[in-house]
């Protein structure tokens, strides 16, 4: 017992020496961290430089060729190209490429292109790519295209395309096309396409069309067409504009709404799944032979035609476009009235040799009374007024009361 005492006592020295020991390496391992090697790097290529490329070193100023790094925190130019390994923090300016292995956070600016594997938070300007590998915050222009891998907020200027994975938010502008993989606030505009994945709040123009995925709020214009595949509250303004459901406006040649739709159409065609499409033959003193398409839905109709004769039979041919656009009601049982304006072009060809105008337009208003025979076939006459005027003089040429009667033929 005695002997297994001093055992005991000289184990518990030894221990304490050996915790003592490892503190102090813990200790000089922090320090060493908290006080990696700063310093200048100046570089003709990758192994010819000041400040060879290691793992925990960093540069604060660098000048050269072509840079290799581990960190840059501070400024970094050179003529050919810049590649840092972990983060960049300050300024990188190069003549053709910049690549970042981490995150970047301040100023790039590359003849051909930026590239940084983490996130953004910044500005980067380059003459034909940018592409961040996660998120990006800030200003990023390109002279072709603009690459995020996930979310993009800010401003992103892409002289063809704008592209971000996942969710963006601040303005998108592009020459061809902006597409984000799911959500977008903000302003997107681009000349020819904008594409939403989910949903969309705040503004879409395009040369072409804009398309969003489900539901968008806010205002679409584009030269041809608007899309929202689920539901869409405020404003399509293009020539075809297409929802599935709407709660606003729809303004365009041709409205479309899938489901349902609270709100106001101003077309020439507005249609959804219950419109009837019906064919109308009918006679007039305002043109003497006509035919007609009618879109007509619970309450509202418009009618785009053509018709002869302008003039007289007796005169050489002459011939019209119209449209028109009102509202029917039931009056008795399988009897309704309807009125409607209208707007008429007129040519009248050859005429024009014999002192007539060559075209003239006229604006009409008309009552109508139908009577439906069938499901299939229903009969109307036509009273209203209407005159007719110079395109390039503000004259009238003609005027007075309008006398029509014809058949509605197909399904009611």
């Amino acid at each position: 017992m005695r002997r297994l005492f001093p055992s005991i006592i000289a184990l518990l020295i030894v221990a304490g020496t050996l915790s003592a020991q490892t503190t102090d390496n813990k200790s000089t391992e922090t320090t060493k961290k908290n006080r990696e090697p700063v310093g200048i790097n100046l570089s003709l290529w990758k192994n010819m430089s000041t400040q060879q490329t290691d793992t925990v070193g960093s540069t604060c100023f660098n000048l050269g060729l072509f840079s290799s790094m581990n960190r840059l925190n501070g400024v970094g130019i050179n003529l050919l190209g810049s590649v840092v390994y972990r983060e960049m923090n300050g300024v990188q300016v190069t003549g053709l490429a910049n690549l970042v292995g981490g995150s970047m956070r301040g100023v790039q600016i590359a003849g051909i292109s930026n590239v940084n594997g983490d996130n953004l938070c910044g500005v980067s300007l380059s003459g034909l790519v940018g592409i961040t590998g996660n998120h990006a915050q800030g200003v990023i222009f390109s002279g072709l295209t603009n690459i995020v891998g996930d979310n993009a907020s800010g401003v992103l200027i892409g002289g063809l395309l704008n592209i971000a994975g996942e969710n963006s938010s601040g303005a998108h502008i592009a020459g061809l096309a902006n597409i984000s993989g799911e959500d977008f606030i903000g302003i997107t505009a681009s000349g020819l396409l904008n594409i939403v994945g989910e949903n969309l709040r705040g503004v879409q123009i395009s040369g072409l069309g804009n398309i969003t995925g489900e539901n968008m709020q806010g205002l679409q214009i584009s030269g041809l067409g608007n899309v929202v595949g689920e539901h869409f509250t405020g404003a399509q303004v293009a020539p075809f504009n297409f929802a599935g459901k709407g709660k606003g406006v729809q303004i365009g040649l041709v409205n479309y709404y899938k489901n349902s739709f609270d709100g106001f159409q101003l077309g020439l065609v507005n249609t959804n799944p219950d419109t009837k499409v019906q064919l109308m033959l009918f006679g007039g003193n305002a043109t003497k032979l006509n035919v007609g398409a009618r879109f007509k839905n619970n309450l509202f109709y418009t009618i785009l035609g053509g018709g002869t004769h302008y003039l007289d039979f007796s005169d050489k041919f002459s011939a019209s476009l119209f449209y028109r656009a009102g509202l029917e009601l039931p009056l008795y049982k399988q009897l309704f009235i309807s009125g409607d304006l209208g707007f008429q072009h007129i040519e009248n060809f050859k005429n024009k040799d014999y002192g007539f105008p060559a075209r003239l337009y006229a604006l009409q208003a008309r009552v109508n009374l139908e009577y439906r025979l069938n499901d299939r076939l229903g009969v109307f006459v036509t009273g209203g007024y209407g005159g007719s005027r110079y395109y390039t003089k503000g004259v009238t040429y003609d005027k007075g009361v309008i006398v029509e009667g014809g058949v509605v033929l197909f399904k009611y």
